[in-house]
């Protein structure tokens, strides 16, 4: 692979690891934020998620390293560099939390999907490492939106555009079910 090819490589993971690192921790602030009747299920389903993605960000790290950049994993650079807004629910019921958390992981696929696509043709052990991860992150995200789909496979905050819209949908319909 070309000095260039590497770098670009190495810029695409940059992103992927600014991601994962706030994705780990977004997923954390909701495991100590749940409350709700189905606190222990979903209390105890985030803790292997935040595991599983600080990995990953090892991972992408190393990659970098491998590929000759330097790896960032500073907080301010994080917030510096990022396209997202911070997550934005505080305590919350648990099924609240799963609403707003299934629109951040559309964005972390959608954007992970991206960086796979580019990696490709450039660097196919990047492009593999990727993949391998999406197939994880996605089967979390099914996990998550097995929590908030009717048995008719209508999703609570499927029309929310926002991560407060989708919590309150979500709670809502949870609450309409009781």
């Amino acid at each position: 692979m070309s000095l260039e090819a590497g770098a670009q490589v190495a810029e695409i993971l940059q992103d992927r690891l600014h991601a994962l690192n706030d994705l780990h921790l977004t997923l954390k602030h909701i495991h100590w934020n749940v409350v709700g009747p189905h606190f222990i299920g979903v209390h105890e389903m985030i803790d292997p998620q935040v595991e599983a993605v600080r990995g990953y960000a090892d991972e992408v790290a190393e990659r970098i390293a491998t590929l000759g950049g330097s790896p960032v994993g500073t907080p301010g650079k994080l917030v510096e560099a990022r396209s997202w807004d911070d997550y934005s629910i505080g305590r919350a019921d648990s099924i609240a939390h799963l609403g707003a958390l299934d629109l951040v992981y559309v964005g972390v696929i959608e954007d992970y999907r991206k960086a796979a696509d580019e990696t490709e043709k450039l660097d196919p052990v990047t492009n593999d490492l990727l993949i391998g991860h999406l197939h994880q992150i996605e089967q979390f995200h099914w996990f998550v939106r097995a929590h908030l789909e009717s048995s008719g496979g209508v999703l609570s905050n499927e029309d929310a555009d926002t991560e407060k819209t989708a919590a309150a949908q979500a709670q809502d319909a949870s609450m309409d079910e009781r």
